[in-house]
């Protein structure tokens, strides 16, 4: 989905519409169906980081979650209330590396998703966004997220990063690796995979 900074959200925008046609095409369960045995029950806190259109937000919404969709393009914070205008969403502008307005509030959080959304930060950006996350996330929580591989869309900015890069990210910051998996693109773009890491935060 979206991501960090107005660097990192380049080109969002402008094509909020088909991206809203593109990431609505997946199913929650599609994208999410190796990892969910690794969520918390509901009712729990849940923050989605670059919610994007609100798929997977309005998904856990659904499911008996507190969900704070965090989305820093106006245009896809716009079209994921129109498509999803009775979950039980509070949407939040606010992006990493920082996630300022989230950090100020204080609020921790049982699940942490970022789906689509790491390979937008730097990598002088990575330390500093999983400090954010970490400050974020409740003991006994999880923080879950994809890392993308294969060619850059022309208009957007993103880096491929080595597993281990995030890994040791995590690690440094207290959070245990419980998964590590791979799947391919769902959306069948030529050369393009993904990489799904869940963590950990012992109680």
């Amino acid at each position: 989905m979206s991501a960090a900074g107005t660097a990192g959200t380049a080109g969002y925008g402008e094509a909020a519409e088909q991206l809203a046609v593109q990431y609505e095409s997946v199913a929650f369960t599609e994208v999410h169906h190796s990892l969910l045995h690794l969520y918390p029950a509901a009712p729990a806190a849940v923050l989605d980081v670059g919610a994007g259109t609100g798929r997977d937000a309005a998904a856990l919404a659904a499911l008996g979650h507190r969900v704070v969709a965090a989305e820093p393009t106006p245009e896809l914070r716009a079209v994921g209330r129109r498509l999803h205008p009775d979950a039980d969403i509070r949407w939040v502008a606010d992006a990493l590396p920082a996630l300022p307005r989230l950090s100020a509030e204080g609020e921790r959080f049982d699940l942490i998703l970022l789906t689509a959304v790491w390979m937008h930060l730097t990598p002088a950006e990575g330390p500093p966004a999983m400090d954010a996350l970490g400050r974020l996330l409740a003991p006994g929580g999880r923080l879950a997220l994809t890392l993308r591989h294969g060619p850059v869309p022309p208009g957007r900015r993103m880096f491929d990063l080595p597993p281990e890069h995030t890994i040791a990210l995590a690690r440094a910051r207290g959070l245990r690796l419980l998964h590590r998996g791979a799947r391919p693109d769902l959306h069948g773009r030529e050369g393009v995979s993904w990489t799904e890491l869940v963590f950990g935060r012992g109680q």
